[in-house]
């Protein structure tokens, strides 16, 4: 792949204007006088401008162990022009770089920076990373945690999409009547962040916040357990079959309902985590999750792991106040630690503390 389709004429990075030469030059800066992350952009930098088809990135591990994939920088670009047609994205417009670029969602906040050339405006990741500027954006890529408590600096972005991490329904909820466009999105490493949207404009559930829509050029379908398959030209391979289970409405749009991998059946009844946990996070605001764990009569029983010191009577009270749960949603049990296993980028290990909890 040719440099000039790797490095947009227009593109800068805080206002500096950066042809090939110049990005290489700012990269080796970034390398021995920046912060450890200011060294990180500088070394992707530089790989992504090198003589090389492609580079390397690292699953999260949030299901497995974390591992290496390379990846075509040509799929990288595609993912980036699909984003900018879908949020009409044009030169020279100045977007906010707050996430770890050891991670993919802030290789690519790079990459459309580079591609589409913009102006990447940079800050450490932080959970504020809105704070303190006297500019605006016109593109911002956030987790739930960083949009939590970036509210009351909103107005100073254009759009904000976030990820990593489903939306909680009372985040969305505070979103009514902001005047940024804020979209949850749906992917992962293997698709080089996301391949669809929501916006979460009403404040409502996951329902009223409407459907997640494909991006240009993706198209969707489902396999025999109701499981999402991705075509994309920025798929490392030609089709993705993931396992997460969704209401397809049509080619270029779904509903999320949870991950296969992550159904607890009990006593015959097929139950969704993540469904449940959506209408737990109304009353409970510690990190937790929702499994099964094996039990004699059931074959699995529904539980709830919690991240919190709380006595568990306390949580079981909590539990009883939500009144959407259906006939066999609220947990059988309640089971509180310390502190949660995690992977390098956040996610909770589900897997790994069972076991712990097993064991």
């Amino acid at each position: 792949m040719q440099n000039n389709q790797l490095l947009h004429p227009a593109f800068s990075f805080m206002g500096r204007p950066c042809n090939e030469s110049v990005a290489k030059d700012l990269a080796y800066e970034l390398i021995k006088e920046g912060t450890g992350e200011e060294k990180a952009i500088g070394d992707f930098m530089l790989d992504w401008l090198s003589g090389s088809d492609h580079v390397e990135l690292s699953t999260s591990g949030s299901t497995g162990k974390p591992k290496k994939i390379r990846v075509a920088k040509q799929k990288m670009a595609a993912s980036a022009r699909a984003t900018g047609h879908f949020f009409e994205l044009q030169p020279r417009q100045r977007i906010l770089l707050c996430l770890p670029v050891a991670y993919i969602a802030g290789k690519m906040m790079l990459v459309r920076g580079m591609v589409l050339g913009l102006d990447v405006c940079y800050t450490e990741p932080t959970s504020d990373p809105l704070k303190g500027f006297d500019r605006t954006f016109d593109f911002v890529a956030m987790v739930p945690k960083q949009l939590q408590k970036s509210l009351g600096e909103l107005h100073t972005a254009r759009t904000v999409i976030v990820g990593g991490a489903p939306v909680p329904q009372e985040l969305a909820a505070a979103l009514r009547g902001e005047k940024t466009h804020v979209y949850e999105t749906f992917g992962m490493t293997e698709t080089l962040t996301h391949i669809a949207v929501r916006k979460l404009d009403t404040g409502g559930n996951s329902r009223e916040a409407g459907p997640f829509k494909a991006l240009p050029g993706v198209e969707l379908g489902q396999d025999d357990r109701g499981c999402l398959l991705i075509k994309a030209p920025f798929l490392l391979t030609d089709e993705l079959q993931t396992n997460d289970v969704v209401e397809l409405l049509d080619e270029s749009s779904f509903y999320w309902v949870g991950r296969y991998d992550h159904i607890v059946n009990s006593g015959g009844v097929k139950l969704f985590p993540e469904t449940i946990e959506s209408k737990i996070r109304q009353v409970l605001d510690h990190p937790f999750f929702v499994a099964g764990m094996p039990h004699q009569e059931l074959g699995e029983q529904l539980v709830l792991v919690v991240e919190s010191g709380q006595p568990e009577q306390e949580i079981q009270e909590l539990l009883d106040s939500v009144t959407d749960f259906s006939r066999y949603e609220k947990p059988r049990k309640v089971f509180t630690l310390a502190c949660f296993q995690r992977t390098q980028s956040g996610k909770i290990r589900r897997k790994a503390i069972l076991d712990e909890l097993l064991n």
